[in-house]
């Protein structure tokens, strides 16, 4: 299927619709929630470009999945798209959470409200969990090969969670390696080609 043949938003409308309902549903962390949207449901992306464009957002300053947003709605729409994207994310979560502060100051000390906190804070390291074990699935075609690719997210991982690395010299330097392996491999894969 190419990219033309492939399904697309309709309309800004759409895309303000679409990620209206993915910022409601996002308690705790939208990714898994936008990849299974955007990838498995609608197919705006395919698992590869996902990746691609999660990878780009998430060295962006901002939330990354406002940034996933407008790199989504710019995609179809341009400037646009992009701005309905971003309009879609911050509606409605702005409303229910300018409720749920109001509820939080007359239910906060309730001990089932404390519990039931902590309790989403599990869920929504779940749904982080379960989102990058898919997501491994798009590292298959990469330039970098699957034992790079290991070796790099082990790293990023060891950096971050273990040895509390900051995340933006875990990105710079990590992500930097990354970033010019893939060049030179793909520089050298260009010049076999023109031989």
């Amino acid at each position: 299927m190419t990219s033309l043949e492939r399904p697309r938003p309709q309309s800004i409308r759409e895309v303000f619709v679409t990620f209206s309902l993915l910022a409601i549903q996002g308690f705790g962390g939208v990714l898994a929630f936008i990849e299974r949207e955007m990838v498995d449901k609608k197919k705006w992306l395919t698992r590869s470009e996902f990746i691609e464009e999660w990878a780009v957002a998430r060295t962006m300053p901002g939330p990354p999945a406002l940034n996933i947003a407008v790199i989504v709605g710019s995609r179809y729409f341009g400037w646009r798209g992009a701005v309905a994207a971003v309009v879609g994310m911050f509606a409605m979560p702005s409303v229910i959470v300018l409720i749920l502060a109001v509820a939080y100051t007359f239910f906060g000390h309730y001990p089932e409200v404390i519990a039931a906190l902590r309790g989403m804070g599990a869920v929504a390291a779940g749904l982080i969990t379960a989102t990058g074990i898919k997501l491994l699935s798009g590292l298959k075609g990469n330039v970098l090969g699957p034992v790079l690719c290991a070796i790099l997210g082990i790293a990023s991982f060891v950096g971050t969670a273990l040895l509390q690395w900051r995340m933006t010299y875990v990105l710079v330097g990590l992500g930097g390696i990354g970033c010019v392996i893939a060049y030179l491999r793909l520089k050298n894969a260009a010049v076999k080609d023109k031989q």
